[in-house]
C-alpha cells in the first residue's frame, strides 16, 4: 500500500492534470466555434460550385480535347490519395479513424492491382501510415506553426496535383478526410477529384423535372478551363476546413472525458488517503494505549 506522501504527490499530479486538460477543452471549445462557422460557410459555395461544374461538364465530357481535370487521363492504374488529418493530437480517434479509413482504401486498391501514391496533409497522418505503408507516400505536408490555414494553402495543394495530373503521374485523385458533422460525429469520406464527378442531376434530370438550360458567354471549353482549377482548389479547402473543426470537436471531446476521469481518479485517490491516514492514526493509538497498559 502507498504511504501519505505518495498518495498526496499522486493527487497533486493528477490535480494539475484536470487543469491543463480543461484549460485545452475550453480552447478547443472557443476555436471550434470559428472553424465550425468557416465549414458550414464554405458547403454551399462549393456544392453550387460542383453543380455549375456539372452543368458545363455534360456537355464537354464526351469532347475528345476536353480537360484532364474533367475527364482524367482515360486510364484507372496509378492512384493519388491525398489524406488530411491533422498537426496536432490529444483529440480521441480523430485522426486514427481518418488513417484507419485510408488504410483500408489502399489495401483495397492495391488488391485490385492499382499502384497507390500519397499525399499526407497533417503529421499524424504521416506518421500513421508510414508505419505499414512508407512506400506509398510520396510527400508530407504540415502546417504546424500556423495559425490558421487559407485558401492559399489549399490553393497550393491544387497546383502541385495539378502539375502532377500534367506530368502523368496519376490517373485517379481521391481526397480523405474527416467530415464534420456534429461536435461529437466526424465521419471519415472519400471525394474523388480527378476525374470530376458529375452530378446525376446534371446529365439527366428527374421525372416530371424541367430541364434548365444555360448559355454561356464565352464558350464552355473556355469557362471550364478557369473554374476547373478554382473548383479543386475550392474542394480542398472545404475538406481542410471540415477537417479543422472536426479536430477541434474531437479534442473538446476528448478533454472534456480526460477532466471528467482525473476528477473521478482524485475522488477515489483521496478516499484511499483518508482510509489510509484513519488506519495508521488508529495504530498509533493502539501503540499509545498498549505502552500506556504495560506501564
Amino acid at each position: 500500500m502507498a504511504n501519505l506522501k505518495d498518495l498526496r504527490a499522486r493527487i497533486n499530479s493528477v490535480k494539475s492534470t484536470r487543469k491543463i486538460t480543461q484549460a485545452m477543452k475550453m480552447v478547443a471549445a472557443a476555436k471550434l466555434r470559428r472553424a465550425q462557422q468557416q465549414a458550414e460557410a464554405a458547403r454551399p459555395y462549393a456544392e453550387r460550385m460542383e453543380r455549375m461544374l456539372g452543368s458545363l461538364g455534360a456537355a464537354v465530357a464526351g469532347n475528345p480535347d476536353a480537360p484532364k481535370l474533367l475527364v482524367g487521363t482515360g486510364r484507372d492504374a496509378v492512384h493519388l490519395l491525398v489524406v488530411v488529418t491533422a498537426d496536432r493530437g490529444l483529440a480521441g480517434a480523430f485522426n486514427t479513424n481518418v488513417g484507419r479509413f485510408a488504410r483500408n482504401h489502399i489495401r483495397e486498391l492495391e488488391a485490385q492491382g492499382k499502384t497507390v501514391k500519397v499525399i499526407t496533409v497533417g503529421r499524424k497522418g504521416a506518421a500513421y501510415l508510414k508505419r505499414e505503408l512508407a512506400s506509398r507516400v510520396i510527400e508530407e505536408i504540415t502546417y504546424m506553426g500556423k495559425k490558421r490555414v487559407g485558401f492559399e494553402e489549399a490553393d497550393a495543394l491544387a497546383t502541385r496535383i495539378t502539375a502532377m495530373l500534367e506530368a502523368g503521374e496519376f490517373d485517379v485523385c481521391t481526397l480523405i478526410y474527416n467530415r464534420f458533422r456534429s461536435v461529437i460525429a466526424q465521419v471519415p469520406a472519400a471525394q474523388q477529384l480527378i476525374p470530376t464527378v458529375l452530378p446525376e442531376a446534371a446529365a439527366a434530370p428527374a421525372a416530371g423535372e424541367a430541364q434548365a438550360w444555360y448559355e454561356y458567354e464565352p464558350d464552355e471549353a473556355t469557362i471550364l478551363a478557369q473554374i476547373l482549377p478554382k473548383n479543386l482548389a475550392i474542394q480542398i479547402y472545404r475538406a481542410l476546413l471540415e477537417n479543422s473543426a472536426g479536430f477541434f470537436g474531437s479534442q473538446m471531446n476528448a478533454m472534456d472525458n480526460a477532466t471528467r476521469n482525473a476528477g473521478e481518479m482524485i475522488n477515489k485517490l483521496t478516499l484511499t488517503y483518508n482510509r489510509t491516514r484513519q488506519a495508521n492514526i488508529t495504530s498509533e493509538l493502539i501503540e499509545i494505549i498498549s505502552g500506556a497498559e504495560a506501564l
